[in-house]
């Protein structure tokens, strides 16, 4: 590990959890590809017994990680939903949790379908603030789950004021800050208590890995997860942790290059005669832009937008794309378009996804890195 306390992200992305093999010099750290290891004596071990419980080079991830959200504490799971599991099987049972009412399809159908016999789920618009104060203090919930922006319509939700309401109730704040990425936001310094990333997406940037991470201060809480994990089992393979470990090295480059396509994508779209309307926080127009630059360093690669039209023409636009992927998942280097309503959001009612806005029409795109002319002319072909 580095010796002096490394100041910004760039330089913790390389170097944090990245440093040179001790035993041999090598400049990339090994891949310790290894089930359990060898123990002095019952009990007297170097802090490694099984990979289940802790790995080295899952523990070079994890102090990277915690570096960029400026955590304590770090620990990296199979999937994203192994890590929303992790946290709602951590809390007493029939706890009380407001949830925003735009979240990302899996997450709902963890909650609605799984952990809602556990349990009680209320899904709010977290971005309207006085309304959402209201029933912070009429539940008293034990946790307040949000994302921001949303996905899919990229709602804007006020981390630290949603976090001051919280603490007066002693309610936990987590924040899924997975559109955002570390490099853009982050959450625990504007009080919130937890930050949950799916590691699949831009933390890792190149769609070859699932994995998802908590990050968080030290706390009894975080000491239940951990223990949750070793108990149940949703840890990260090894060679995983080596692909994230290398992937978030280009993290800052990446996003970097991803928000400056994906405003010129964002422009284009919005003044487009085939497009009704264009949801990307870094255009003027997004209700929530202010509270945007406010609590973020920057906007991100996730566009949506609604095409003039309905299914037919969203599908015959789907099927248009050349360069655009038509994929789930979101973050890679290379740029995804999908349709969030027969796809990702497919598991949230019809009548749900009505009251969201998540109708035919739509079409929600990850931007990537590739040139922005190239980009353009496939968006332009496939409109025309």
């Amino acid at each position: 590990m580095a010796k002096k306390k490394i100041k910004n992200i760039e330089t913790k992305l390389i170097h944090v959890g990245g440093y040179p093999d001790p035993s041999t010099g090598a400049i990339m750290p090994p891949i310790f590809q290894t089930s359990t290891f060898v123990q002095e004596s019952p009990g007297v071990h170097k802090g490694y017994e099984y990979s289940r419980t802790h790995n080295p080079t899952r523990t070079r991830l994890e102090e990277c990680l915690a570096s960029l959200e400026n955590a304590q504490e770090c620990l990296v799971t199979s999937s994203g939903l192994a890590a929303s599991s992790l946290i709602m099987h951590a809390l007493p049972h029939k706890s009380k949790i407001l949830c925003g009412d735009d979240v990302y399809g899996g997450t709902y159908r963890l909650f609605s379908k799984v952990f809602h016999e556990i349990h009680d789920f209320t899904y709010a618009d977290t971005t309207d603030l006085k309304s959402f104060e209201k029933l912070i203090n009429k539940q008293k919930p034990a946790l307040i789950w949000l994302e921001t922006p949303t996905n899919p319509m990229l709602k804007i939700s006020d981390i630290k004021a949603i976090a001051k309401m919280a603490k007066k109730v002693k309610a936990l704040v987590v924040v899924d800050n997975t559109f955002m990425s570390p490099y853009f936001q982050n959450p625990l310094d504007l009080g919130a208590d937890v930050v949950l990333h799916s590691l699949t997406k831009y933390v890792n940037g190149h769609s070859d890995v699932v994995a998802g991470a908590i990050m968080m201060n030290r706390s009894p809480f975080y000491d239940k997860i951990r223990f949750l994990q070793n108990a149940v089992g949703p840890c990260l393979a090894p060679f995983d942790a080596w692909l994230v470990l290398r992937g978030v090295k280009t993290l800052a480059l990446r996003m970097e290059a991803t928000q400056k396509n994906a405003m010129k994508v964002a422009q284009f779209l919005e003044a487009h005669k085939k497009v009704e309307k264009v949801i990307y926080p870094g255009l003027k127009s997004h209700p929530q832009h202010s509270l945007a630059k406010s609590q973020a360093s920057g906007f991100g690669g996730m566009i949506t937008f609604f095409l003039k039209g309905g299914l037919k023409e969203s599908k015959k636009f789907l099927e248009s794309v050349e360069i655009f992927s038509l994929a789930e998942s979101l973050g890679g280097v290379e740029s995804l378009i999908e349709h969030p309503a027969i796809m990702t959001h497919a598991s949230i009612p019809a009548e749900n996804r009505k009251k969201l806005g998540i109708h035919d029409n739509l079409i929600r795109l990850s931007v990537g890195i590739e040139h922005i002319d190239d980009l353009i002319e496939d968006l332009k072909k496939a409109l025309g």
